[in-house]
């Protein structure tokens, strides 16, 4: 039995056991169990990651604008706006875009009832956000939390149009690379290279692979320096991969002839484009 107690000791100052409760962190009573911890240890885990991001971006304009790709039900903006935006920078604001306008109307509903004026969500596909007039000129990070697919591309093409500071992504399900990997895959086996995705399921673990490496040169060939780690551990998740990449100004060039050169290595000229 978890008493008030531990609670107040896992429950950083002024949380909102009430978004706990929504998030299924806590139980309707408030309670603990060890599913509850498991899942606090990892909310606070990404939020350390992200912390210093924030900080960063604070320094050069009080008014933080994050945007957060592919939101759901907005799981990572309630927990950032809780844990930082409400009380160390009340004059900013924490973007939701999704195309469920369920979801977004549900995200509505329960910033009002929580008293996050800050939070806003947008009916938007990504295409639709890059222009989108109701969004500032200025975005200082972007997240996208576990975007299925091409969605994670989608996210860091907004983030390159906007020239966003800091771009935080939890790759899922990536199958576009694998795709075009299988279906060349005959004419790529005249090279002992193609042995490394000749089996069906290394077709698609190495095109999962593959894709975060193209990410990572693509955001390097903007002048981010990148940092590829763990999100949680191995138990918790086979989808796991943080990226986080902070627009630096670096050089440009070699990460864009790296680039373009794997593309052409393993046959995927076709999604040049998709990298670019």
């Amino acid at each position: 039995m978890t008493t008030k107690k531990e609670k107040s000791y896992e429950l950083r100052p002024g949380q909102s056991v009430e978004l706990l409760k929504e998030l299924h962190i806590l139980t309707r009573d408030g309670a603990m169990n060890q599913d509850s911890r498991r899942k606090l240890k990892q909310v606070y885990h990404l939020f350390n990651f992200i912390e210093p991001l924030l900080i960063e971006a604070q320094k050069a304009h009080p008014d933080i604008h994050l945007v957060d790709h592919g939101a759901g039900k907005s799981y990572l903006g309630f927990i950032l706006y809780d844990l930082f935006f409400k009380s160390q920078a009340p004059q900013s604001t924490v973007w939701g875009i999704e195309t469920r306008a369920e979801l977004v109307a549900r995200s509505r509903e329960l910033a009002a009832r929580l008293g996050f004026p800050g939070m806003k969500f947008l009916d938007r596909s990504v295409a639709e956000s890059i222009a989108c007039s109701e969004l500032p000129a200025r975005i200082d990070i972007v997240t996208a939390l576990h975007a299925c697919n091409t969605a994670t591309d989608d996210a860091i093409r907004f983030a390159l149009a906007r020239r966003a500071g800091a771009i935080v992504l939890v790759p899922c399900c990536q199958a576009e690379v694998a795709a075009t990997l299988r279906k060349h895959k005959a004419q790529a086996l005249a090279s002992p290279l193609a042995e490394v995705w000749r089996h069906p399921l290394h077709t698609r673990e190495f095109g999962s692979h593959l894709t975060n490496v193209l990410r990572c040169l693509r955001l390097q060939a903007h002048g981010y320096d990148v940092t590829v780690t763990e999100l949680t551990g191995w138990e918790h998740s086979l989808k796991n991969e943080l990226i986080i990449a902070v627009d630096r100004q670096l050089p440009t060039r070699k990460p864009a002839e790296r680039l373009a050169e794997l593309l052409t290595t393993f046959g995927l000229e076709e999604l040049q484009e998709r990298f670019a």
